[in-house]
C-alpha cells in the first residue's frame, strides 16, 4: 500500500512541476511587452498554484483507479504507458500552442481554437512554414520529454507485479481506504468545500492582466471553456427575464423615427468595405483615411463587436449581435437565418455581390452570404495562380480594390435614353426618385481586405514596423481605389461604407485598454453623401444595418438587436465587444470589462459600475437567449 500511495504522489508531483515549468516558459517567451519583473516569475507561479493543484487530480484519477484496482488483479504496464503517452502529448500541445496563440489573441488557451482546426489554412497563412516547423518539433521534443518523466522506474516500478498480499481481508482493507481517499481526491479537484467551485479567476490577483492570464492553467482553461460554451448558454441567465427586458428596453430600440438625412438619394448604389483589423488605433499609419473623413459621415464613436473577422463580419452584414465564446457563421443552422442588408437590398431590385481575395469557404464564410442575399461571390478561386500566391492569405489587396473597381466602373450611369421615365407612371406624375440613375438595376458590393493580417506580407516599405507597415499598404490601396471611382460617372449615385472587422493587440493596446482596441472606423463616402457630417453617437459596427435602412427608408425590425443610431428613438447609446467569455460595455457615464470566469472586474471606470454590469449582463442573456431559439 505504501509503494502504490508514494507512487500516486510522485505522478502528483511530476504532473503539477510540469504545469510551473510551463508558467515560466510562458512568461517568458510574452512578458517582454507587457512590464514583467523578476518578482513577477514567483508570483505568477504562487498564485496559480492552487489551480495547477486541483488541475492535476484531474490526471491522478486514472492512475489512481489503477492502483485500486491493481490490490487484486495485475494491471498490465501497457495500460498506464499509453495513458502517459496520451497525456504527454495533451500537455505538449496544451503548452506549445498556449504560448504561442497568446501573442496573436491576447488570451489563454481555450477550446475556441478548435472552430479553426477544421480549416487549417488560417494558421498556416498567418506565420512562415518555419514557424510551424519549430513548433512542431518542440511539441515532438516535449511529448517525449514529457513521456520518459512519467516512465521513469521511480515512477512505474508499483506496476510490475500483483499485490502479493494472500489476505482477502488485507485487500479488502487496502480498498476501503483507496474508496476513503475518493472524498479527498474529490474535494481537491473541486477546489475545497466552499460554495464556489474551482476557476479561472481563483488565480487573478494583479491589475496587469497578462500576469493573470500567466497564472491561469492552459490546460484547466481549455477543458473548463469546453464545457462551457455552446451547449451550456444557461451561464448567461443572470436574473429573471422581467428584469432582462425592462434593463434592455431603451438599449436594443429597432424602430426609425425623424433620423436626419444624410444622403441625397434613398437608392444609391451601395459599397460595403470590411477593412481587416484596421482599428483607429493604427489611424497614424493611415493618413489618407483621416484625410477622406473630412469628406464624408464620419461615426466618431463606432466600436467592433468582437475580435475576430468572422464574428465581425457578421455583426456588421446582418446586424446580429457577437458572444463571447461562439462564432455565429460557424452555426450554418443558425446563421442561414439570420437577417442581412443583402437580402433586404436585393428584396429591393438589388444586385448583390462580394468580393473576397481569400478562401472565402475559410469559417463557413461562403454559406453565410449566400444564406444572407450575397448571389455574386468573387474569391481567391477567381484569380490567376500568381494573383493567388501574391500573398499568404491570397490575393493581395491593391489587386481585389482593382477589381471592385472594375465591377463599379461596369454600372451604367443612367438607363438608356428613352427610358428614363417607367412606362407606367401616370401623366404629369414626376417619377419618384431624382435621377434617372434610380431607375435602373441598383448594385451593392461587400468587399473584405485581407492584407493588413499576420503575416503582414505587403509590397511597401515605408515603416520598419511591419504592422504600421500593412495599414499604410492598405491605406495606399484605399486611396488609390477612391480617386479612381471618384472620376467615374458612378460616382455620382454611390455610397461608399468603410469600417473595419475588428481592432487587434497592439504593442501596450490589448484588452485592458478596450476603449482603444476595440475603436474602429464608420465612414460613409460618395456622391450619394449629401455633405460631410460628424456623428458622435455611441454604437457598434452591428448598428450598420438598421442605420443605413433606415436611411433607405426601408423596414429592419427583423434586425431585433441592430439599432438606427440616426433615430430618436436612440436614447441610450452603448456599446459592447466581447471575447473570450468577457464583455466590455462603455455609455455615457464610462465603461467597464468584465470577466465571467474570473467573475470580477478587469477594467470598471464608472461612477456606476454595477448598474453598468447589470445592463451588460441583460444584453448577454437576452442576445443568447435569442441564439438559443
Amino acid at each position: 500500500m505504501k509503494e502504490r500511495l508514494l507512487y500516486l504522489l510522485k505522478t502528483y508531483t511530476v504532473t503539477v512541476l510540469l504545469f510551473i515549468a510551463a508558467k515560466v516558459v510562458f512568461v517568458r517567451c510574452n512578458g517582454a511587452e507587457h512590464g514583467v519583473t523578476p518578482g513577477d516569475y514567483s508570483d505568477v507561479v504562487r498564485h496559480g498554484l492552487s489551480l495547477d493543484l486541483s488541475t492535476a487530480l484531474y490526471f491522478l484519477i486514472v492512475p489512481f483507479l489503477a492502483c485500486m484496482a491493481s490490490v487484486w488483479l495485475r494491471v498490465p504496464r501497457w495500460v498506464l504507458k499509453v495513458y502517459y503517452a496520451v497525456m504527454a502529448l495533451a500537455f505538449a500541445l496544451a503548452f506549445v500552442a498556449d504560448t504561442s496563440l497568446y501573442q496573436f489573441w491576447g488570451f489563454k488557451l481555450d477550446a475556441s481554437c478548435l472552430q479553426y482546426l477544421s480549416q487549417p489554412e488560417g494558421i498556416t497563412q498567418s506565420v512562415s512554414t518555419g514557424y510551424l516547423l519549430l513548433r512542431l518539433l518542440l511539441t515532438i521534443l516535449l511529448t517525449g520529454g514529457i513521456y520518459l518523466l512519467y516512465n521513469l522506474r521511480f515512477c512505474s516500478a508499483w506496476c510490475q507485479r500483483p499485490d502479493s498480499q494472500p489476505s482477502v481481508k488485507r485487500k479488502a482493507v487496502r480498498t476501503l481506504l483507496f474508496i476513503l481517499l475518493i472524498p479527498l481526491l474529490v474535494v481537491g479537484i473541486r477546489g475545497g468545500l466552499s460554495e464556489s467551485t474551482t476557476n479561472i479567476g481563483q488565480v487573478y490577483y494583479s491589475q496587469n492582466q497578462f500576469l493573470n492570464h500567466a497564472a491561469v492553467n492552459p490546460v484547466f482553461s481549455f477543458l473548463y471553456s469546453a464545457s462551457h460554451q455552446l451547449g451550456d448558454l444557461s451561464q448567461y441567465h443572470f436574473m429573471d427575464d422581467d428584469e432582462c427586458q425592462q434593463l434592455t428596453a431603451d438599449v436594443y430600440t429597432t424602430s426609425s423615427t425623424g433620423s436626419d438625412t444624410l444622403l441625397t438619394t434613398q437608392r444609391p448604389d451601395i459599397v460595403i468595405i470590411l477593412m481587416e483589423s484596421a482599428g483607429e488605433e493604427f489611424a497614424s499609419a493611415m493618413p489618407h483615411l483621416q484625410q477622406l473623413k473630412q469628406e464624408g459621415i464620419c461615426f466618431t464613436q463606432c466600436y467592433a463587436n468582437s475580435w475576430r473577422t468572422d464574428r465581425g463580419t457578421l455583426c456588421t452584414l446582418s446586424g446580429y449581435p457577437s458572444f463571447p465564446s461562439i462564432s455565429v457563421m460557424k452555426m450554418p443552422e443558425k446563421s442561414r437565418l439570420l437577417p442581412g442588408i443583402a437580402s433586404s437590398l436585393k428584396a429591393q431590385g438589388y444586385a448583390t455581390s462580394y468580393l473576397y481575395g481569400g478562401d472565402i469557404n475559410f469559417t463557413n464564410m461562403r454559406s453565410y452570404l449566400i444564406a444572407t442575399g450575397w448571389k455574386q461571390l468573387t474569391s481567391m478561386d477567381d484569380y490567376s495562380a500568381a494573383d493567388r500566391s501574391s500573398a499568404e492569405w491570397g490575393v493581395r489587396d491593391d489587386i481585389t480594390f482593382q477589381t471592385l473597381y472594375e465591377q463599379i466602373a461596369k454600372v451604367p450611369a443612367s438607363l438608356p435614353k428613352g427610358e428614363e421615365t417607367p412606362a407606367d407612371l401616370p401623366e404629369g406624375e414626376e417619377p419618384p426618385f431624382s435621377t434617372s440613375a434610380e431607375l435602373r438595376e441598383r448594385h451593392l458590393w461587400g468587399y473584405s481586405t485581407l492584407s493588413s493580417h499576420e503575416p503582414w506580407d505587403v509590397p511597401l516599405h515605408r515603416h520598419d514596423d511591419e504592422i504600421l507597415n500593412a495599414f499604410a499598404y492598405l491605406d495606399d490601396c484605399l486611396y488609390d481605389f477612391i480617386n479612381k471611382v471618384r472620376a467615374t460617372p458612378a460616382w455620382q449615385n454611390l455610397l461608399i461604407i468603410l469600417t473595419a472587422d475588428h481592432g487587434i493587440n497592439y504593442r501596450q493596446i490589448d484588452q485592458s485598454r478596450p476603449r482603444e482596441k476595440n475603436h474602429i472606423p464608420m465612414l460613409w463616402l460618395g456622391g450619394a453623401v449629401r455633405q460631410p457630417r460628424t456623428v458622435d453617437a455611441l454604437c457598434n459596427q452591428s448598428d450598420l444595418a438598421a442605420t443605413l435602412l433606415g436611411q433607405l427608408a426601408l423596414p429592419h425590425g427583423d434586425f431585433l438587436f441592430s439599432r438606427d443610431v440616426l433615430s430618436r428613438s436612440y436614447t441610450y447609446p452603448t456599446a459592447v465587444n466581447n471575447y473570450n467569455n468577457a464583455q466590455w460595455i462603455v455609455d455615457s457615464t464610462g465603461h467597464v470589462l468584465y470577466d465571467f470566469d474570473a467573475r470580477h472586474f478587469i477594467v470598471a471606470d464608472s461612477p456606476d459600475a454595477d448598474r453598468l454590469l447589470r445592463v451588460s449582463k441583460a444584453m448577454l442573456q437576452r442576445t443568447t437567449d435569442d441564439l438559443q431559439k
